[in-house]
């Protein structure tokens, strides 16, 4: 499998260049490194390299077809390469309608319960009502961690598997077929963006102890008066955990809440409060919101909403038009006493307040090809009362060029 997998990738980056008087061609170097001790006592570096190739030409007067790939190594602890096939996207416009297939970006209205790319269709069609949407997608077919589906236990361990070229399993993510319906309005009575949707997903994964079936009522509105923005949406979550003894239905609940100051200054400056709130598992009915994909949170937790509150605030600034900042402070609550239990901050006791997270990062553009991302922050449990001291931190910097 792994002389297959070589040869795939040689021939997509042998076909890319010779392409390139008939397509639009790019290629895009993307290298991170960082330093830190998040994932043990010990200060560990960690590097990943992504080799991102992609072409693109239009089909006719109202279709185009996308083509990207990439490949990625580096070292985590060990060394690692991965090929991936990326955004393959054809799409076609017919009046109003548009339809889109292959590999393509999907998320929710809030983009935190499904984000990213799924193998599948989608039809929208926009009208002086609003813009109508469907679609449906599969997950199988992907890395596992590009995916990020970590939705039980058994879909947790085959995520933290390393991937083996000797054993193909290991490389796909969790195998559930996504649908949804959506409607958004960009700008009700001239002050009220609205966008709604319905999500589910279905289990595919036969080999399972457990199948975990789940569907999502999305809302979020957005109201801006001036220089500033609120956004507000939340999501209740009906799922189904169904054995060979019994089928057991659930609920679960999210929300989460924007205020967003835009300062009318040469500096394009920026302050922000968000947060996320979830609810938590109990013995009854109630359960902790589980996300179909893992978008991840804090620059050192990265941890999906599962059993989480998030709140936090921010501030960035463009210097000037090649330099700019962020600055973001965030305080971690769980939610229940039972679903976040792990890492980095490990539980000593019963307390639901984590800590805080503080974290900087400067963005300069020396070139329109070039792009340096300079980044660190801390995480600080004693600020909490789960018993944990340790402060976690990581600096990294990340380089982006465009070769063509």
């Amino acid at each position: 499998m792994k002389e297959h997998l070589y040869k795939i990738f040689l021939i997509l980056f042998l076909i890319l260049p010779v392409s390139v008087f008939a397509y639009d061609f790019g290629l895009v170097i993307n290298a991170n490194g960082g330093y830190g001790n998040i994932t043990s006592a010990n200060n560990d570096f960690d590097f990943k390299a992504d080799i991102l190739p992609r072409f693109s030409t239009l089909i006719g007067d109202n279709g185009e077809f996308v083509l990207s790939a990439g490949f990625s190594i580096g070292k985590d602890g060990d060394f690692f390469y991965i090929p991936e096939l990326l955004r393959t996207e054809f799409s076609m416009r017919f009046g109003n309608s548009s339809l889109r297939a292959g590999r393509i970006n999907f998320s929710d209205p809030l983009s935190f319960i499904t984000n990213g790319l799924f193998d599948g269709i989608q039809y929208y069609y926009n009208s002086e009502a609003g813009s109508f949407r469907a679609g449906a997608w599969y997950t199988g077919f992907q890395y596992k961690k590009r995916a990020n589906i970590a939705m039980t236990e058994d879909d947790q361990t085959a995520l933290n598997t390393p991937f083996e070229y000797s054993d193909i399993n290991t490389y796909f993510a969790s195998r559930r077929v996504i649908s949804s319906v959506g409607w958004e309005h960009p700008s009700i009575g001239d002050f009220l963006h609205l966008n709604t949707a319905f999500v589910g997903q279905t289990d595919l994964n036969l080999a399972k102890t457990a199948a975990y079936h789940s569907q999502y009522l999305i809302v979020k509105a957005g109201m801006p008066i001036n220089n500033f923005l609120m956004e507000v949406g939340g999501s209740v979550e009906l799922s189904q955990t169904v054995t060979d003894d019994e089928n057991k239905f659930n609920m679960a609940f999210a929300g989460e809440i924007g205020l967003f100051l835009l300062f009318p200054s040469k500096f394009n400056s920026r302050l922000s409060f968000t947060s996320v709130i979830t609810s938590g598992g109990t013995d009854g009915l109630i359960r902790a919101f589980i996300p179909i994909t893992g978008k991840e949170y804090g620059y050192i937790l990265k941890s999906t909403i599962s059993g989480l509150s998030i709140f936090s605030l921010g501030y960035s600034s463009r210097f000037t038009n090649s330099l700019g900042g962020l600055f973001t402070v965030s305080y971690f609550v769980r939610s229940d006493l039972g679903t976040f239990i792990g890492y980095p901050v490990i539980i000593a006791n019963e307390g639901y307040f984590l800590g805080p997270e503080a974290s900087a990062r400067i963005t300069w553009s020396p070139a329109s090809d070039l792009q340096l991302n300079l980044g660190g922050g801390a995480f600080f449990p004693a600020l909490g009362d789960t018993g944990s001291k340790e402060i976690k931190w990581r600096v990294d910097l990340t380089v982006i060029m465009s070769i063509l």
